[in-house]
């Protein structure tokens, strides 16, 4: 079985997933986010749960430096509490302070343009952020 990971923003979900030992993570898209299109959202991430056996679902708590959560904190608890009405796996909220820098930074040191950057950067962060999480796992 496999972790899913999100990292849940205003226009887009950038989505990664843990190999079943659970010790890599990988980036497999992202999500364009469309109000009226919500359960949309909610169905795709449902059928990537099925698609690659996910037991488990980490999703990005965007936190301040201080650890504080703001109004960006609140719209993806909010997310969270409706996906998870419609899910049956755990659903793990995990720091993901600096997942965004991390991911620009390794984007640039692969030279990769600034606008393939903006196309990838939400995968990036999701894998950034699910890496760390595996790695937290570890005894």
């Amino acid at each position: 079985m496999s972790i899913l990971c999100l990292d849940v923003g205003d226009r887009t979900i950038g989505i990664a997933v843990s190999d079943s030992l659970r010790i890599v993570a990988s980036g497999i898209g992202q999500l364009r986010r469309d109000k009226p299109e919500k359960n949309k959202e909610l169905e795709h991430i449902k059928s990537l749960i099925f698609q690659y056996e996910v037991d488990k679902l980490v999703v990005g708590l965007p936190l301040s430096m201080k650890g504080e959560e703001g109004e960006q904190a609140k719209r993806v608890r909010n997310f969270v509490a409706e996906l998870s009405s419609g899910i049956e796996i755990p659903v793990v909220l995990f720091d993901e302070r600096l997942s965004t820098v991390e991911a620009e930074k390794v984007l640039r040191e692969a030279k990769v343009s600034p606008l393939k950057r903006r196309k990838v950067r939400d995968k990036i962060a999701a894998t950034v952020i699910l890496q760390n999480y595996l790695n937290s796992q570890r005894p």
